[in-house]
């Protein structure tokens, strides 16, 4: 019977140092008292065959992308989050809507404004001239005799300054009417007896400004 030594890889694993028989013949493996078992063979084959088990390099079983200690090499996109109603804007319907509502509301309010700022302009319009003919009246009985220009009035204190037209923006656009004959027995001088707007436009109630 011949006996084969241990090897080196045996004796790095510390595998017990026996003489291992070799077997002859059939009859004396068959008829062996100790077999070896599966185990013990399977693991005395792979270190035969690959070495020490220190010689086996050690393969990281981290995910794709990790490193063998965890920390992310490339770090996988977010998953998309889905946009809750609120923030989501508006659609091009619910815009049309509010514009036609909007435009709605513009056609009824600006006429009203309109209309409402003529009103103010003619109530003030009616005021200026019963101020400016008051002082006429006043400046025709004090003095005895009609003014010849509306500054007239301003210079003898009947009024503080000349009012401004609310229809053509100016002071000097109102249209005095002259009259040749007078207003009382002791008037001396005939002049103004009246004033007008100089506003070519047409009031509300189809009137000129001019004619008021």
């Amino acid at each position: 019977m011949v006996t084969i030594a241990p090897t080196r890889a045996a004796r790095l694993f510390s595998l017990p140092s026996r003489n291992v028989p070799l077997l002859s013949s059939r009859s004396e493996a068959e008829g062996s008292a100790s077999p070896i078992p599966p185990k013990s063979e399977k693991l005395r084959k792979s270190v035969l065959l690959k070495g020490t088990p220190s010689a086996v390099p050690k393969v990281s079983r981290s995910k794709p992308g990790f490193s063998r200690w965890g920390t992310s090499l490339f770090p996988e996109p977010r998953p998309h989050r889905p946009v809750p109603d609120q923030d989501q804007g508006f659609t091009l319907l619910e815009l049309m809507i509010v514009m036609v509502v909007i435009g709605l509301l513009a056609a009824i309010a600006i006429p009203a404004y309109t209309t409402n700022i003529r009103h103010a302009r003619e109530a003030v319009l009616k005021s200026d001239l019963h101020t400016l003919r008051t002082a006429i009246d006043s400046y025709t009985v004090d003095k005895q005799k009609a003014p010849q220009s509306l500054d007239d009035l301003v210079q003898s204190g009947y009024l503080k300054v000349m009012p401004i037209d609310p229809f053509t923006h100016r002071s000097d656009t109102w249209m005095p009417v002259q009259a040749d004959t007078l207003m009382s027995l002791d008037q001396t001088e005939s002049g103004i007896d009246d004033v007008h707007s100089g506003s070519q436009e047409t009031a509300i109630d189809g009137t000129s400004y001019n004619t008021w």
